[in-house]
């Protein structure tokens, strides 16, 4: 009866919801791009090797642009030629077929590596825009191909890429006897290179990067079907368990220096925020109402922690500052606002944002208090911004079916990544990029 009651509470505080299994890669379904997307040419790389090269770079490149919404790739049979260097470029023939920008390279294994020369070529300008050299492990092509993307998203908009980044996500699956199984799974940003990090047979809440992406922390109810808050090294798959409270135990969030967690425990009556020291281990409670305090997330500056509470009578956004502690409300709009994140450089909150009875996703502009609901779906929830503040991945509904989608903070690009076979849930954006190979200007 306890773990019964106790796991009803957990999903009136963090919106749980029942999901199925993902047991193949992520797939991406464009649902809306901008209306004059840029037109880009991705050749073909040239294989400088005896083997035939193990990865279709052009190919990886073209999707994550064809997936941000913001880019129209070129058909590789409409080329009329495929350039290895500037010197191979017709600048008349890409003109004719509309093209913007182009892109070419070529691949050189060695006996270890290979090296990834590219250029992005500006063809209005008829000039280079940026070259790169990569050097990598064969392994590391597909990581390499999103590092390029990156580039282009920068050279053409003036903001960081995302591609290079992770997601992680929560799925279940049901076993004829009625119960369930859970997954931890970390995917690459386009859905692909699945790897699943934990299973249980207990649910699996809240998932959280640390700043570095070297680890995460979650709740799991593994221990005696109690909720405990984990820490989990990628690197090492070693877990250890940093709180497990009588009652609640849950919502970690880690500040942006990596050394203090965020975490809800109702421990000492209510739920209420504490910062937990990862070095020391000390726990600090910050927050102390009769009311129901949970979702902290730390702003870019780590001096101030946004949270959910109802202390107001409904679920509201508050704003605490860890200097003295004072709290500040900043939702005012609609009866329900919760899980909210402030983008990088603090202008503006993301969360979910109750309208006429529909969840969605919506952003409020905290300079001129503006609300803009980005998503025209039901039952969403769990957003978490991209590390360039440009995409929200969230939770959703589709047909019945429990899927993950995209938005720009702009609300102008949307795209869904359905799983192969089932549901999936509680997404969250990796905080940092991939960067494992070798990288010359």
């Amino acid at each position: 009866m306890y773990k019964r009651n106790l796991l009803n509470l957990f999903i009136c505080l963090f919106a749980f919801y029942p999901f199925l299994p993902l047991n193949g890669e992520l797939r991406i379904e464009i649902t809306q791009g901008l209306d004059k997307a840029v037109k880009i040419a991705v050749v073909p790389f040239a294989w400088r090797g005896k083997r035939s090269s193990p990865a279709k770079l052009d190919q990886i490149i073209a999707n994550d642009l064809r997936i941000s919404g913001r880019f129209e790739p070129l058909k590789k049979e409409n080329m009329l030629s495929f350039p290895e260097n500037e010197s191979e470029i017709f600048v008349r023939d890409w003109r004719m077929l509309g093209a913007e920008y182009l892109v070419f390279g070529y691949l050189e294994p060695n006996e270890v590596k290979v090296k990834m020369h590219f250029e992005i070529y500006d063809v209005a300008k008829a000039a280079i825009v940026r070259r790169r050299t990569v050097n990598g492990l064969p392994k590391e092509l597909r990581d390499m191909a999103h590092y390029v993307s990156d580039q282009i998203f920068e050279v053409v908009t003036g903001t960081e890429g995302s591609f290079s980044t992770q997601i992680m996500y929560v799925t279940a699956e049901k076993s004829g006897e009625g119960k369930s199984s859970y997954a931890l799974n970390i995917a690459d940003s386009d859905g692909w290179g699945v790897k699943r990090i934990l299973e249980s047979e207990e649910p699996i809440l809240s998932a959280t990067w640390s700043p570095d992406s070297g680890a995460v922390a979650y709740v799991s109810f593994e221990l005696d079907g109690r909720p405990g808050v984990f820490l989990h090294d990628l690197s090492t798959d070693k877990r250890e368990v940093l709180t497990r409270f009588a009652g609640l135990n849950g919502a970690p969030s880690f500040s942006p220096d990596g050394k203090t967690l965020a975490l809800v425990l109702s421990k000492d009556g209510n739920p209420d925020i504490y910062l937990l020291d990862l070095i020391t281990r000390d726990l600090r409670r910050i927050t102390r109402h009769y009311g129901i305090d949970t979702e902290p997330s730390w702003s870019a500056d780590g001096e101030s922690i946004i949270f959910t509470s109802n202390r107001g009578g409904q679920p509201q956004i508050y704003q605490l500052r860890l200097e003295d502690l004072q709290i500040q409300r900043l939702t005012f709009e609609g009866d329900y606002n919760a899980k909210a994140s402030l983008l990088r450089d603090g202008s503006a909150l993301v969360m979910v944002h109750r309208r006429d009875g529909v969840f969605h996703i919506a952003m409020l502009n905290l300079q001129t208090g503006m609300l803009n609901v980005l998503t025209e779906t039901s039952l969403d929830e769990s957003p978490s911004v991209a590390p360039n503040g440009g995409l929200v991945i969230y939770a959703t509904q589709k047909n019945g079916e429990g899927i993950l989608a995209t938005v720009s903070v702009d609300g102008l690009v949307k795209f869904n990544l359905p799983s192969s076979s089932g549901d999936v849930r509680e997404p969250a954006w990796s905080p940092n990029k991939k960067k494992i190979f070798e990288i010359f200007e």
